[in-house]
């Protein structure tokens, strides 16, 4: 697992950054997503005007809350999946990569 990303809370979502050996993505918005669909997204990310992925909200089996995040794009070899989880900094959060397992 590696730290991908930085965020902060903001009113309505998070802000922050995404970076990889291939990725740069400075500004990043974890805007939420609208509609009643019980299995749709909490959130939608963005890169500027672009959708890039999406987050569910998430309890771990420790009764910890984070959101499960999926970044895709035409670009990627492969959606990234990661975790935003809190960090120990009150409105600070890291997006944490894991790759997924085999199924």
């Amino acid at each position: 697992m590696a730290t991908i990303g930085m965020f902060t809370s903001t009113a309505k979502g998070f802000k922050g950054s995404v970076k990889t050996l291939n990725l740069n993505v400075k500004t990043v918005d974890f805007v939420p997503a609208e509609g009643d669909n019980e299995k749709g997204p909490d959130y939608r990310i963005f890169a500027g005007a672009t959708e890039f992925g999406a987050a569910w909200k998430k309890t771990s089996r420790e009764g910890r809350e984070y959101h499960s995040v999926k970044l895709d794009d035409p670009s990627f070899p492969a959606p990234i999946y990661a975790s935003l989880v809190e960090t120990e900094t009150q409105g600070e959060f890291s997006l944490i990569w894991s790759r997924r397992a085999a199924e």
